[in-house]
């Protein structure tokens, strides 16, 4: 009997342990993605500018376009030390990259076909 109440109580207290897990996980998330839309709509007029101003063969044009698309805020982990974070917008189909940290732009033709800076 004392077996059977022990083990009752351990799983008790591993769905407690996982339901609030679960819910830690749901409120970090739900900050992390209010932290990304403040830090996108603050990048968002900076990167704006920087692209339409970003010398290149195919010019971008955000104002005016006629099909525009914020792709967003993407990181890449380059190795363990280096992450580089960029910023894409789309306008007409000429992609450009942003990045927020050294203010400078990227333009391209093609999205997929793109280099990372």
């Amino acid at each position: 009997m004392t077996f059977q109440r022990t083990i009752v109580g351990l799983l008790v207290l591993v769905i407690i342990g996982l339901a609030g897990a679960f819910y830690a996980n749901w409120r970090t998330l739900t900050q992390l993605r209010t932290v990304k839309a403040f830090v996108e709509e603050v990048v968002f007029a900076d990167a704006v500018a920087a692209c339409e101003k970003a010398p290149s063969s195919t010019p971008f044009k955000w104002n005016g376009g006629k099909q525009t698309a914020v792709i967003g805020l993407n990181s890449v982990k380059l190795n363990k030390d280096t992450i580089i974070a960029s910023y894409t917008l789309v306008a007409d189909s000429v992609y450009c990259d942003y990045d927020p940290v050294k203010k400078k732009a990227d333009i391209g033709s093609n999205f997929l076909e793109r280099e990372s800076f």
